[in-house]
């Protein structure tokens, strides 16, 4: 009797228990629900992005559909980014919105060399929003970037990284608006010994990507003309007194020293010419010296010095209307901080206008961007009319035919001279 009474009362628990625990769903619904949040994400896709060699960019509702721009936005090179950037903000927002999207540049310091070139490169590919690249402006920080954006199917149009070899790499997202070192050192060369008379010049460098190649070049076609190169060497980047190899060249009497770098370093050289025996030889700089900054940095000392930029862009509506709106922007005009004004204003454009033309809402209300539809729009880009010119790329991403125009300075202003 006691083992029956037991057992029924261990029974009346379990009923108990059971009566008041909630009801259990079928074990089969779980699944269904997760299968059906996945049927929904996969049918948002348009189908193009299946297609597509990169697949897309997904840009939720809500988020900006970003243009990267990796350039020196701190340091001594400083002025060029922050024209960069300023170009860039202005074509964003003439660009308006794009199905309810707007457009946002994302302007990254990568300080002008190869290591900032590549971890901005690995920040930007790393976000799904960012469809193109406003550069790199600087040659290093390009040559580093570039199988980055490569893998992430990036579109990069670049304003004014010029060393020959970036579009000799096999790459099939990289292009450029400006003229080549080639263009630019054989330019260069042919106007000192054919228009200026030069017959005996030395030529130096800072040592990276763009300038040691610009002088390389320089040094090579003054020679073909039956020139004398007198000295060909690099100097370090930062230092502020170059004098010891400033005398050693004095010895040989120049006619010209021409540098392949930027303005910091090009206005050491040119002050510290005056006071060495060279005053009589011209400094002959390059797209990298001209601008405010060194204007700034030698006063007085860079009266007759040359330097190059692109060549000056037809006057138009557009152009006039860029003028007055970067003026009143930023208080100082186009082409003061840099030469390439008008042609990161161009760049950013083009990618905007590529990434509108292939753009995709999907049924999930997110806008979906076919990556190699806008590398082939860009790579195919034909008889495209810009601010600062009119373009045509080429199997290789070269954009642009035309050389440099030489600019020298007097009385304290920038006159072309070409």
């Amino acid at each position: 009797m006691k083992k029956h009474y037991l057992l029924s009362i261990v029974i009346l628990f379990a009923v108990v228990l059971a009566s008041c625990a909630p009801a259990a769903a079928p074990a089969e619904e779980a699944p269904a629900v997760e299968e059906a949040v996945v049927e929904e994400v996969v049918s948002g896709e348009p189908e193009v992005c299946a297609s597509d060699a990169y697949g897309c960019a997904k840009v939720e509702a809500g988020q900006t559909i970003k243009i990267g721009m990796s350039s020196p936005m701190t340091g001594p090179y400083a002025d060029f980014g922050i024209d960069a950037e300023n170009s860039g903000l202005l074509a964003v927002a003439a660009a308006g919105d794009f199905e309810g999207w707007s457009f946002e540049l994302m302007a990254e310091d990568d300080e002008g060399g190869a290591e900032g070139g590549a971890a901005v490169a690995n920040k930007l590919a790393a976000d799904p929003t960012v469809v193109g690249m406003a550069g790199p402006l600087f040659s290093g920080a390009t040559a580093a970037g570039i199988p980055i954006y490569d893998s992430a199917g990036i579109a990069m149009l670049s304003p004014s990284a010029t060393n020959p070899d970036l579009t000799k790499v096999g790459s099939a997202v990289f292009n450029r608006v400006p003229f080549t070192d080639e263009a630019q050192g054989s330019a260069a060369a042919g106007y000192m010994f054919n228009t200026l008379g030069f017959t005996k010049i030395a030529v130096l460098h800072d040592g990276e990507d763009y300038g040691k190649g610009l002088a390389a070049i320089v040094k090579s076609e003054f020679e073909s003309f039956g020139g004398e190169v007198v000295t060909f060497e690099g100097v370090t980047v930062g230092e502020a007194d170059y004098t010891p190899i400033l005398t050693t060249i004095s010895a040989s009497a120049p006619e010209a020293i021409y540098f392949g770098g930027y303005s910091a370093e090009g206005a050491v050289i040119t002050n510290q010419m005056k006071s060495i025996g060279l005053e009589d030889a011209v400094f002959f700089g390059c797209d990298g010296t001209f601008g405010a900054d060194f204007l700034a940095l030698t006063g007085e000392n860079g009266e007759g010095t040359y330097h190059a930029t692109p060549k000056e862009p037809p006057v138009t509506d557009e152009k006039e209307k860029f003028d007055v709106d970067y003026l009143a922007a930023y208080g100082v005009g186009p082409v003061v901080l840099s030469p390439f004004s008008y042609n990161s204003y161009d760049c950013t454009t083009v990618l905007i206008t590529m990434v509108k033309a292939a753009a995709v809402v999907g049924d999930d209300g997110a806008l979906y961007i076919p990556r190699g539809a806008v590398v082939d729009a860009v790579r195919s880009l034909t008889d495209y009319t810009g601010i600062s010119g009119t373009y045509t790329c080429g199997d290789t991403g070269e954009c642009n035919v035309e050389g440099p125009q030489f600019w020298t300075l007097t009385d304290g202003e920038y006159v072309t001279v070409n």
